[in-house]
């Protein structure tokens, strides 16, 4: 049975929520893989709306398994919120329907307080537009092996011991940030508390997966996020914390590589990004208001305005080579409904140079400028399109203009938030 990755082409923000909920029906177990609450999902269902964070989008959907594997880093406060509002909503959540992984490492309250402060010391350019949720910290505590992990609240010494490592590190940060020292007692008490909440959730992931694979089921490994933000091939140093590309969906859960047979990139039909960083294609006109104002384009987690511009093949297809992308999601394409003249990007010139490809060094990325292909638009609506046939020629060449820039197919076309507005070419689950 195939197993699929969903992974996010762009800076985020591309639509990933509605389509992992619209494949889960197809998918047997769903995990999220890498990142924390910093990102955000939105799912709209029978008009009703979910937000969800931390939880993987399965859960909204009954009789699936919802996994957090230890590629992602919990706040254990957050989830437990989360988890209440998405009940309130109607949704039974138990440990029969969600999983964590027992070596998940856990978003303490100072690692919050860590990311705010030092982001409030950044001068002007130097800033990363983090969140301010502790992703960022709590990462940089598991690789230094100062993590405390979702098996250590079962044992208080243990606990103790893995607080006063994390502390022996941040309280000489927190003085030279001006910070007061760490309330170690209080810490301590706000873990155990929490502890009685979340290790009912507790399991060995990894074998749960190994043993649902062997036993075919489909699992569907759920992304944060985009690739453009990852730690090694994003827009570095203004991405997250984590690897966003589809092989840490491997790593983040204790499933082997072999075990992932499609990857689906989900790519929005423009481009937007949260934050600092470069942006080719950004439009500080009225095509990137109009695009802003239809696209509702606000993050989900922060509520900040996101960055508009026009689609951005050449980065679309970086991304799609370094996960390994198998066939897109192309999502918003109602978005561009009206629109005279659309551009896409085929690649940038820097310094007299033609590139097909956005370098690593950001002085090279500042200074390269969008070369850009002009395609019609339509005046028709493709809001609510469920198949070929209801789109505008003008949207279909769009479309089969961007397959043939990237370089990979469309399996599937969102043309809206709705579950069922989804014209689908190719099913990834298809064995």
């Amino acid at each position: 049975m195939a197993n699929v990755v969903v992974v996010g082409a762009q800076w985020g923000d591309e639509g990933k929520g509605k389509i992992v909920d619209w494949l889960s029906e197809r998918a047997d177990v769903i995990c999220r893989f890498q990142g924390g609450h910093n990102a955000g999902h939105t799912l709209v269902i029978d008009g009703k709306v979910y937000k969800l964070h931390a939880l993987p989008s399965g859960v909204v959907r009954g009789g699936k398994l919802s996994v957090i594997g230890n590629g992602v880093v919990l706040d254990p406060w957050h989830l437990m919120n989360e988890i209440e509002t998405v009940r309130a909503q109607g949704v039974e959540i138990t440990p029969e329907t969600l999983m964590i992984a027992e070596n998940t490492p856990l978003i303490l309250p100072i690692h919050g307080e860590l990311d705010r402060a030092r982001e409030e010391a950044a001068s002007k350019g130097t800033k990363i537009g983090t969140t301010g949720r502790g992703i960022g910290p709590a990462y940089e505590d598991k690789v230094g092996r100062r993590a405390v992990r979702v098996a250590d609240l079962a044992d208080p010494a243990t606990l103790e011991a893995r607080v006063d490592r994390a502390l022996q590190h941040h309280d000489p940060l927190r003085r030279g940030l001006g910070i007061e020292p760490v309330d170690r007692d209080a810490l301590l008490a706000a873990l155990r508390d929490i502890a009685e909440k979340v290790l009912p959730y507790a399991a060995p992931v990894w074998k749960v997966l190994n043993e649902k694979r062997k036993a075919g089921s489909r699992i569907l490994f759920e992304g944060a996020q985009g690739a453009l933000l990852d730690i090694d091939f994003g827009t570095y140093p203004f991405v997250t914390s984590s690897n966003v590309i589809a092989g840490q969906a491997a790593t983040g859960t204790g499933i082997g590589p072999g075990s992932i047979d499609y990857v689906l990139g989900i790519v929005k039909a423009y481009t937007t990004r949260v934050g600092e960083g470069p942006f080719p294609t950004e439009l500080d006109d009225d095509d990137g208001q109009r695009l802003g104002e239809r696209g509702h384009e606000f993050g989900t987690t922060t509520g900040r305005k996101r960055r508009c511009g026009w689609f951005d093949a050449a980065l679309v297809r970086q991304t799609c080579a370094t996960s390994g992308v198998n066939g897109i999601s192309l999502t918003k394409l109602d978005v561009l409904d009206g629109f005279e003249t659309l551009k896409i990007c085929v690649g940038y010139e820097l310094d007299g140079k033609t590139m097909d490809y956005l370098p690593f060094a950001s002085e090279e990325q500042a200074r390269c400028t969008p070369i850009y292909e002009e395609m019609e638009g339509w005046s028709e609506s493709t809001e609510g399109a469920r198949s070929w046939a209801d789109l505008p020629g003008a949207a279909v060449k769009y479309v089969r203009r961007v397959e043939e820039l990237i370089g990979c197919p469309v399996a599937l076309l969102s043309t809206s938030p709705e579950r069922d507005d989804t014209i689908l070419v190719t099913d990834p689950f298809a064995d």
